[in-house]
């Protein structure tokens, strides 16, 4: 079987990423990507097939990674309060992207993350209650939905007011100014979110501050 590129397609199971900090006596083979500090180091020689394959290889590392680091940090906040910062700066990471990473981890317990949806699935429902959730990522598993169409689908969807009421309080409506609302939906496309779930993120956050100062 052969690729556009005119290549043999390699077994469906082969790794395609090598880490270039690999050990002296592993042998890296010429038609391997291998991962850097800095980027990609991709051979002249590169197929198709094992560039596609590189790509679902990456988007499985960047899963992994925001689900360990989401759990890392809700670790840390429930077992080191008064230190869990330092550590993250030590580490050099980014506290804001990991605090979004830790609220979608908390919404979502080990054993209801679906291995076949990414992670940026499970943020777009993150807001919902749990059986909303389920709903839609049972969907989305079944369409085998990007995360795009998954934001599609929600944004054309009407809330089941009854649902609602019954797993849901509602807050008090508030008047506020346009440029403020403006704002905000700038700051949650920045962000790559709803405006609603963006809302319901920033008031975590504060929430979590304000608790966690007070139990220090």
């Amino acid at each position: 079987m052969s690729d556009p590129s005119g290549g043999t397609v390699p077994p469906a199971n082969r790794n395609v990423l090598e880490s270039a900090q690999a050990e002296p006596k592993t042998q890296v083979r010429a038609d391997q990507v291998l991962i850097s500090r800095l980027g990609l180091r991709i051979p002249s020689s590169l197929t198709f097939s094992d560039w596609e394959r590189a790509g679902m290889q990456l988007s499985r590392i960047f899963d992994s990674s925001a689900w360990c680091l989401g759990d890392w940090l809700v670790c840390g906040q429930e077992n080191y309060a008064d230190r869990y910062v330092r550590a993250i700066d030590a580490a050099g990471l980014d506290y804001q992207t990991l605090r979004n990473y830790a609220w979608v981890t908390r919404r979502f317990q080990l054993e209801r993350r679906r291995e076949m949806l990414s992670f940026q699935h499970h943020a777009e429902v993150a807001a919902l209650d749990t059986r909303e959730q389920d709903h839609w990522l049972d969907r989305a598993e079944e369409g085998r939905w990007s995360r795009n169409e998954l934001r599609r689908r929600l944004r054309g969807t009407k809330p089941d007011k009854k649902a609602a009421a019954e797993s849901t309080s509602v807050i008090p409506r508030l008047a506020v100014a346009r440029e403020r609302v403006e704002r905000w939906r700038a700051a949650a496309q920045q962000a790559d979110v709803h405006l609603e779930n963006w809302m319901v993120l920033i008031l975590d956050r504060a929430a979590e501050d304000i608790l966690n100062t007070k139990s220090k």
